[in-house]
């Protein structure tokens, strides 16, 4: 409900960025007629999908805007899946298949936790992490855990 009239505060507060006018002759006296802007995008965007898409012919066109972006993308099932050289234990190739559902599918930590080595490590990050900031400011506790490593 927020974007929405977040979205409809930006309308009336500011110009769109492409006005398309004309000049119309009605009953003797000039008059401006704005265009709207409607911009149409025709791509293949599905990636490597797991069903096969329908003919072209058979799809139909999708209104897409800041609020049903992610609704969108979803039903659009968009994957990639490809083969990376395994850097983590230098032996073979990583398999990697993306499913992507919303705009923060795409950043890198929701990228890691889709790859199982990789999401290891960012889970052993984020447990270093906290630990750290556990341990800011605590007197004794850089001793405590160098003791705790030299005899388990």
């Amino acid at each position: 409900m927020a974007s929405t009239s977040a979205q409809k505060f930006i309308a009336r507060n500011r110009a769109p960025r492409v006005q398309i006018e004309y000049d119309v002759e009605v009953y003797g006296a000039e008059k401006k007629v704005q265009l709207p802007f409607v911009m149409g995008v025709l791509a293949d965007l599905s990636g490597q999908p797991e069903e096969p898409l329908p003919p072209v012919a058979d799809r139909k066109a999708m209104e897409i805007d800041v609020d049903n972006f992610d609704e969108r993308l979803k039903s659009m099932k968009p994957r990639a899946a490809f083969q990376v050289p395994n850097t983590l234990t230098g032996e073979g190739n990583l398999s990697v298949s993306l499913n992507f559902e919303s705009m923060d599918d795409f950043s890198p930590a929701a990228i890691a936790r889709k790859v199982d080595s990789l999401n290891k490590l960012l889970q052993a990050r984020e447990q270093l992490s906290n630990l750290l900031t556990y341990m800011d400011g605590k007197d004794g506790a850089e001793a405590l855990l160098a003791k705790v490593l030299k005899d388990p």
